[in-house]
């Protein structure tokens, strides 16, 4: 009866999600492109690797993308070798999704300067970096270690206006460590529309 009881238990519990610790190894995964190329932790070993959760109907994405603010940190970092690597986990069904066709139109339409936009519609890579929000932001180094960890910026408002005088703690993390000095604020909680998880 115990081990028909925790079966139970088991087959209604959700997935876990891990925890991300700043200082320690980021986690690995593995998830496919909007092209069908596969992306992995360690096939960017030794690069700067930015992490970014996006969907295209949340407002605090739009905040950063009808600003034309995330395209130009992205064209700023990846002119400096920096992999920047866009997520779209949200479920099918749910607001956000994008098959490959759709996600090379959004990052067309949108004038994205990412390296590449990963498909996680099953929601794996999400939970093993416990991404709670669009956006939702991880600065790892070229050790593999994650040096930021949270909210794009100080300012947790969806009205672009803000994005001047808001301090933007990605740029901040990628400036700061890049140039071997200790990153000021290494993790800040992250606001934005929940990610969407079946």
């Amino acid at each position: 009866m115990k081990s028909l009881l925790l079966a139970l238990v088991l087959l209604n519990t959700p997935m876990a999600f891990a925890e991300v610790k700043v200082g320690e190894a980021a986690p690995a995964f593995t998830e496919k492109d909007q092209a069908g190329k596969s992306h992995t932790l360690d096939t960017h070993k030794g690069k700067w690797v930015v992490l970014e959760w996006y969907n295209e109907g949340c407002p605090y994405v739009k905040k950063q993308y009808g600003s034309k603010n995330m395209q130009s940190l992205q064209k700023t970092y990846t002119g400096k070798g920096v992999v920047w690597l866009t997520v779209a986990t949200s479920a099918e069904g749910k607001q956000g999704y994008v098959d490959p066709k759709t996600a090379a139109q959004h990052m067309k339409d949108a004038g994205m300067n990412s390296t590449a936009l990963l498909l996680d519609a099953d929601g794996t890579m999400g939970r093993t970096y416990d991404a709670k929000t669009t956006p939702h932001m991880f600065v790892i180094n070229p050790t593999g270690k994650v040096v930021y960890a949270g909210a794009i910026d100080s300012d947790d408002s969806a009205d672009p206006k803000t994005i001047a005088t808001a301090t933007n703690y990605v740029s901040q993390a990628l400036d700061l460590s890049m140039a071997g000095k200790p990153v000021a604020t290494a993790s800040k909680k992250p606001y934005g529309c929940n990610v969407k998880y079946n």
